[in-house]
C-alpha cells in the first residue's frame, strides 16, 4: 500500500463513491438506508478531518499559489459538514432524509471530481515524491485520531433539531 497522500485520498474517494452507489440502489428498507448513511457519515467525517487538519494546511504552506483552491475546498467541506450534522440527527424515515442525502452526495461528488481532476495534479506537480509520502504518513496518523461522527456544537444541534423536527 502506498503512503502517497494523493493515492490515500483517492482511495477514500473510491470508498465514498461505493457507499453512494449502495444508497442509490432501489428497494431498500429505512434500516438499510440508515446503515449506509451512517457509513457515509463516518467516511466523510474522517476524510474531511484529515484534509482540513493535515492536507490543506500543509499544501497551503508549501504551495502558496494554491491558496484559492484550498480556501474553496474548506468551504465545500463546510457545506458537507453541515449536511452531515443534519443527517446525523435524522432518521431514514424522515420525509427529507433521501433529499438531504442526495444533496450531500451531489456536493461531495462535485468536490471529489474537482480535487481529482484539478487540484491533485497541481499538488503532485508542486510537491516531490518524498513530500507526498511524508504527507501521506501524516494523513494516516491523523486518521487514527479523527472523529468518527459529525461533531455538533450544542447550539448547532438545537438549530438542526428545530429544522428537522
Amino acid at each position: 500500500m502506498s503512503n502517497d497522500a494523493i493515492v490515500l485520498l483517492k482511495e477514500d474517494h473510491q470508498e465514498v463513491r461505493k457507499q453512494f452507489r449502495a444508497f442509490r440502489k432501489q428497494d431498500q428498507t429505512p434500516v438499510q438506508k440508515q446503515g449506509i448513511v451512517d457509513t457515509i457519515l463516518e467516511l466523510l467525517t474522517v476524510h474531511t478531518y484529515i484534509e482540513n487538519e493535515v492536507m490543506y494546511p500543509r499544501v497551503r504552506d508549501l504551495l502558496p499559489d494554491l491558496e484559492d483552491d484550498v480556501l474553496e475546498s474548506y468551504e465545500e467541506h463546510h457545506v458537507a459538514d453541515v449536511l452531515c450534522m443534519e443527517l446525523a440527527v435524522m432518521d431514514a424515515t424522515d420525509e427529507r432524509f433521501d433529499a438531504k442525502v442526495t444533496v450531500l452526495m451531489e456536493n461531495v461528488e462535485h468536490h471529489m471530481e474537482e480535487e481529482e481532476q484539478e487540484w491533485f495534479p497541481k499538488v503532485r506537480d508542486g510537491l516531490g515524491r518524498k513530500q507526498l509520502q511524508e504527507l501521506g504518513d501524516e494523513l494516516l496518523e491523523a486518521k487514527k485520531r479523527a472523529p468518527r461522527r459529525p461533531e455538533q456544537p450544542s447550539a448547532m444541534k438545537k438549530a438542526i433539531d428545530a429544522v428537522v423536527s
